[in-house]
């Protein structure tokens, strides 16, 4: 395949390289990450929507953390696990595909912090105004938030993408794991000057905005829990705050990094296992972290778990 052949609608991804001794326990460990991540995040949509204790706005909300998990992961780990067994030059991608892949991955990230937003101004609410609780988060206030959140996150992302769409490629090789918008206008050899002014900016309005609002909100709550005398506020909010910080802080440093490392090729490696751990280690903790405050979530996780271990007995 030539290295410059224009527009080509197959391309090829560089993959993510391990040694012949390592790959099979690579391969392993990240396809049990994406079966928890599965099982873990369905069993958590499922218990919240047939449990009536949990149709709650804080965990309606959360189920859109889940839901993205499933989404983000499904269309990039399987690929990712494939072309881990496949030569490098057998990792051939079709454009569309890549595009899809891209298209999600970005969507994965954007949306992941635009719930964890929406999900800190219901603590505020519950927090700061508790009488008020239930005529603010309403159904409808629930449904308005949840589309506002992946509804930003689908044109900032449709904008990133479709700056790189009007691109003429003249390459074929995405040097990364899966395909993003950096490997896809990497492709082109015309200028991207527009593509790195928008990406720059939508990153830093992102993050800014994210990282603002949170700190605004948390200030506002801690606050609150230090003028208030009620043990149970403050231990409610102690447990619901410290577990989406948990979350956030986790989803932002991986965030972080994967971008950082885009800038320093030299760090090809790191960059490419940050990118697939981007997706995997906010999946597989997300679950995990909220089941641990969670009574109900912790319950159904435990009765999962000790479903899994009788079948498997039973099979042994």
């Amino acid at each position: 395949m030539g290295n410059y052949t224009y527009n080509s609608l197959t391309l090829q991804l560089e993959g993510f390289n391990v040694s012949k001794e390592s790959m099979y326990f690579v391969f392993v460990c990240f396809l049990f990450s994406y079966l928890f991540i599965i099982v873990a995040n369905v069993g958590i949509v499922v218990l919240v929507f047939l449990d009536k204790n949990l149709h709650q706005p804080m965990y309606l909300l959360f189920c859109n953390l889940p839901f993205n998990d499933i989404l983000g992961n499904s269309i990039l780990v399987p690929r990712l696990l494939i072309d881990m067994l496949r030569p490098p030059s057998e990792r051939l991608i079709s454009y569309y595909e890549c595009v899809l892949q891209a298209f999600t991955s970005h969507m994965f990230g954007t949306t992941s912090v635009t719930v964890l937003m929406i999900m800190a101004f219901d603590r505020y609410v519950a927090i700061c105004n508790p009488l008020r609780y239930a005529a603010i988060m309403t159904n409808k206030m629930v449904i308005k938030l949840t589309v506002s959140a992946w509804g930003v996150a689908f044109v900032l992302v449709g904008i990133l993408l479709g700056l790189t769409l009007r691109l003429n490629r003249c390459r074929t090789m995405i040097e990364s794991p899966y395909c993003d918008n950096a490997g896809l206008f990497k492709l082109s050899c015309e200028s991207v000057f527009i593509n790195n002014v928008y990406g720059l900016t939508f990153t830093v309005v992102l993050f800014t905005s994210s990282i603002g609002s949170t700190i605004i909100t948390y200030t506002k709550i801690t606050v609150v829990c230090l003028t208030s005398k009620n043990k149970s506020l403050n231990s409610k909010a102690l447990k619901t705050c410290s577990t989406h910080l948990v979350v956030y802080m986790i989803m932002i440093f991986s965030g972080i990094s994967n971008i950082v490392l885009h800038r320093f090729p030299q760090y090809s490696d790191y960059r490419k296992l940050t990118c697939i751990l981007f997706h995997i280690v906010p999946g597989s903790l997300n679950p995990i972290i909220y089941g641990v405050q969670s009574k109900e979530i912790r319950k159904f996780l435990f009765e999962l778990e000790t479903k899994s271990k009788l079948n498997f007995l039973r099979l042994l």
